[in-house]
Order: structure tokens, then sequence, then C-alpha cells
């Protein structure tokens, strides 16, 4: 932009909102002796009053009318959802005005369509907000990373997930008294349901695969398992074993060029530095043909670290960087279909947990199934037995087809000696050149 004042006014006054608009008015001398802009804060509209809690800030309730002032020049939108967020979106750039959002699960299932709007009425949209908080993953991606063939990127991008898992691993509690604690420090909703299934995680990860492999990827493309079905048991046989679990999302570049892409809980070995990553922390590693191995760490949520991302990208529209990016650029192209990989025929690492009879043989019968399905043992865990005729037995497997080990699990829960359902989850190994640092 042209002139040195710069009008912003931010849609929703929530936490992130409330958070976006104390930034912009407390740092608003150290923004302009750094960039010599002056980024006033003309509104912020919020239709709920109660909310209207930030000293100094221009509220108002007509959002529509704060967008078409004369004076707005960047429109933060930070309502959320699909809905009423996606009209005031649009309104924004048919006046082709630039948009920053931090809205996942509007960029998720309408991204290409709204980032052609934005192009056709020559404006753009800043999103580094809607993916890991104040992790300046998407700049990272859609510029420090552009001359690299992105191979993987795998991702802790749910701090709600990470701050139950983290309370579970370390100090033994329940799922129930996990969530409850996250709740109670605010990292999780009254409704925790978009958060443990995994679907959060799985439309971030629709944004951040989009940008690794310049293609379009919806959330349907994603096969997701969430937390909320996970067992103390399995945490605990899983670091004897050597690993923590977290909840992962996953994009990889396979054979023939297909992108694999999935969000479940995973076995992480400790020398992993996504193992170390505790709380609502999250993590992103990128391997890159050039770079190789990088690893983005910061807080994922939260109203300041949110607010940082989004009040940089408002900073980089406001000095004309954003805009001429923005309209170069090929991102999330909506010609460009994800090729995707059959999820049945992914490879993956495995653990099985099982509850068996302590009777002979019975192991045996075991290995001959995952054996008919070409599957190798790793190794195996097996404790005494107690005063229970059943005992749990954890096998860890080499490499396998995903639609051989569901076959296998189909036959090995209606052998008469163990009590269904066996617990399967995933084991996550760095590429070889990457493991180790």
């Amino acid at each position: 932009m042209s002139k040195s004042e710069i009008g912003v006014t931010i849609l929703g006054c929530g936490t992130v909102g409330g958070g976006v608009a104390a930034l912009l008015l407390q740092q608003r001398k150290l923004i302009r002796r750094r960039t010599g802009l002056d980024l006033v804060l003309r509104h912020v509209a919020e239709r709920d009053t109660s909310k209207h809690v930030v000293p100094g800030a221009p509220f108002c309730t007509d959002a529509a009318a704060a967008i078409d002032d004369p004076k707005t020049d960047i429109v933060v939108e930070l309502i959320g959802g699909t809905g009423v967020a996606a009209e005031f979106i649009e309104r924004a750039l048919r006046l082709g005005k630039p948009v920053v959002t931090a809205n996942k699960s509007l960029l998720a299932l309408r991204g290409p369509e709204l980032f052609a709007l934005a192009k056709k009425n020559g404006t753009c949209i800043g999103f580094e907000a809607s993916c890991a908080g104040g992790i300046p993953i998407i700049n990272a991606l859609v510029h420090g990373l552009v001359a690299n063939r992105i191979e993987a990127l795998v991702g802790i991008v749910n701090g709600t997930c990470n701050f139950i898992l983290t309370q579970m691993t370390q100090r033994g509690v329940s799922y129930a008294e996990a969530l409850a604690e996250a709740q109670k420090a605010g990292f999780a909703e009254a409704d925790p349901t978009l958060d443990v299934s995994g679907r959060d995680a799985a439309q971030k990860l629709a944004i951040l695969a989009g940008l690794a492999f310049n293609v379009s990827v919806a959330e349907r493309d994603i096969s997701v398992s969430g937390i909320d079905s996970l067992q103390e048991a399995d945490l605990k046989f899983a670091g004897e074993l050597g690993y923590v679990i977290k909840l992962l999302a996953i994009a990889q570049r396979e054979k023939k060029e297909k992108i694999s892409l999935r969000v479940h809980p995973t076995l992480v070995h400790k020398g992993d530095q996504l193992a170390g990553v505790g709380g609502s922390f999250n993590a992103v590693s990128v391997y890159g043909h050039a770079v190789g191995h990088v690893l983005f760490y910061g807080r994922g949520a939260g109203r300041t670290p949110t607010a940082s991302a989004v009040v940089s990208d408002v900073v980089q529209i406001a000095l004309g960087v954003a805009p001429l990016a923005f309209k170069q650029l090929n991102l999330l192209p909506a010609n460009a279909k994800v090729d995707l990989l059959p999820f049945g025929e992914l490879s993956s690492r495995y653990y099985l947990r099982l509850t068996a009879r302590d009777e002979p043989g019975v192991l045996a019968q075991v290995t001959k199934v995952l054996g008919a399905h070409r599957i190798s043992l790793s190794a195996v865990l097996q404790q005494e037995a107690g005063a229970s005729r059943f005992v749990p037995v954890v096998i860890t497997t080499h490499l396998a087809r995903e639609g051989d080990m569901q076959k296998a699990l189909s036959q090995i829960n209606r052998l008469a000696a163990l009590q269904p359902p066996a617990v399967c989850l995933r084991i996550i190994d760095a590429p070889k050149e990457f493991a180790g640092g």
C-alpha cells in the first residue's frame, strides 16, 4: 500500500480478536518505528457487547458497515466458522480489500475458491494464523522453502490434544482427567470434539499439505482418527518400548508422486524431536530435498501467539510485500487436485496390544495370522500373568501395508484365545538420512 496510515478493521472480539486489538494498540509506535507505517485500528466489530473489553478499542456492532468504511484498508476476520465469516470475507474481497484470517475451517473447505476471488479483485488473503498459532510455518512453506521439493511434513498441530497426551504420559492421569484439566486451563472448549476427534488437525493439514505439495487438498481427503479412544495402558506400554504417543498430522510424498495424508495417534521414538514437544506447544517437521530436515516449534494457540501471527500478516500486507507475493505465487491451485495414495496402500510399522488367554500356543496363532499377511514381528512385550486368566501382549512390527494389517486384525479379533478388539496404532520412523539429527 502506498500510504503510510493504514486503517484496520477487526471482525470478532473473542480470545484472538481481543488479542489482536490489544497488540495493535499497544505496539502502534513500535510498528511505526520499525516499518514507517501507522496502523490505525478503525473498528472492532462484535455483536456481543459483553466482549467489548479492550481499553481504547473503537467497538461497533455493524460488521458490514465497518468493512465498507472507506477508511478501512485491511479487514481481519476472527469470527471463525464457515457461515457469516465467509460472507464478510467475500464482501471485503469484492471491494478489493485484503483480508487476514485465522479461519482454518473455512480455508480447508473453500480456500482455493476464496483465493481465486481475491486474485480476481486484485487483492490478497493473509492466513499465517490459521495453522500452528504463532509459528511462522505458512511463511516458511511459501517463501523460505520455495526452492525445495518437499518430501514430507509431520506435525503436532493441535495444542489441546498434545496437552492431554502430555498429562496422561507424564502424570499417569486418565483421558477424562486430562481433558478436564485442559478445559480448566483454557486449552480445550466445553465441547472438545473438533480437537480430540482429529478434525482440527486435519483441517490444518489440508492447508499445510496444499502449500507443501502445491495441490488442492480438502479435509475429506485425509484419513483421520483422534485421541478420544486412547487408553492409558497403551501410553504406558509405548513408554516401555521407548516411544511416546502423539497425535500427528502427516503428509508424505510416496511412490509415483502420490501423496499420503493422515491424522492419527502415533508412536514416536523418544529420540525424535517431536517426542519432546509437551503441553500445548506445537511443532512441525518439514523434509525438503535441499534444506534437509527443519523443525518449527512454538506456541500453537492462544491469545497472544495467534495475535502475533495475525499482526505479522497485517504488516506484510501494509508494506505491499504480501499482495505482490499473493499475485505471483500459485497457492492452493483449484485445478491441481491431490493424487492421493489410497489409505490401504500405506506402509507403516505397527503397535498391537492383544488381551490373550494365558495358555500355550496363543502367540503362535497370532504370528501365523500375521505371517499369512506378510507382516513380520519386530518386538514382543508380555507381562507375567496375575490373578487374571488374560494377559496383555504387545507386538511391534516391521513395515507392512495398511490393507494387510486390517485384514490380519479382522482374523486376530476372531481368535478364541483373545479378548477383542486388539488395539492397533501406527509407529513413525524419521527418514534415515535425518534420524538422530
